[in-house]
């Protein structure tokens, strides 16, 4: 007797009916669930179980990148490349990630022993609440990103990718003048 078709699934595959003699009552524990109602009452207590069907082999470990590396047409001795995002990918994840958080992108000591060493050239022993430290980095890191932003547009203005010191300085100027003439309106 030949076993289903290969096209049909594994799980629509059944085991052939068990066929057991008659004869004298087998307790049910002892036979096998697939074995009709008639059959487990007219069994043969006698005759030995069927033996258990063989487990399916266990399948040894797949090797994921020589398998991958076959598909792919390559040597399957070959190591697989880590991955690698293309130039300026990183830097654009790295943007979007630092424009949805909201906290402070320097260091807080550093930047107080930044302020107390430039306080110090005005005044000896000056002392710092902590929220006056904070809405000074607060501005002093507002202040950057703006200037940065302009750098950019600056850079972008002279068909480059690439911000210098120039263009930054030139934003640094131009909103100083900016700033003063606006100051001067206001008088």
């Amino acid at each position: 007797m030949r076993g289903p078709p290969a096209h049909v699934p594994r799980a629509s595959r059944r085991a052939a009916p068990l066929r057991v003699p008659r004869a004298e009552h087998v307790p049910r524990c002892l036979l096998p669930p697939s074995a009709t109602r008639r059959a487990r009452s007219t069994a043969v207590a006698a005759a030995p179980l069927p033996a258990p069907l063989p487990l399916p082999p266990c399948r040894a470990p797949r090797k994921q990148l020589a398998t991958k590396a076959a598909r792919k047409g390559q040597p399957a001795g070959k190591v697989k490349k880590p991955h690698r995002y293309r130039p300026g990918t990183r830097a654009l994840i790295q943007i979007r990630q630092m424009q949805r958080t909201y906290g402070l992108l320097l260091r807080k000591l550093p930047f107080q022993r930044l302020v107390r060493e430039l306080a110090q050239e005005f005044k000896e022993s000056l002392r710092f609440q902590s929220t006056a430290l904070l809405a000074l980095q607060e501005a002093a890191e507002a202040y950057l990103v703006g200037l940065f932003e302009d750098a950019n547009l600056c850079a972008i203005h002279a068909k480059r990718v690439t911000i210098m010191p120039k263009g930054a300085i030139a934003c640094a100027d131009y909103e100083r003048d900016h700033d003063a003439h606006a100051l001067r309106r206001l008088r």
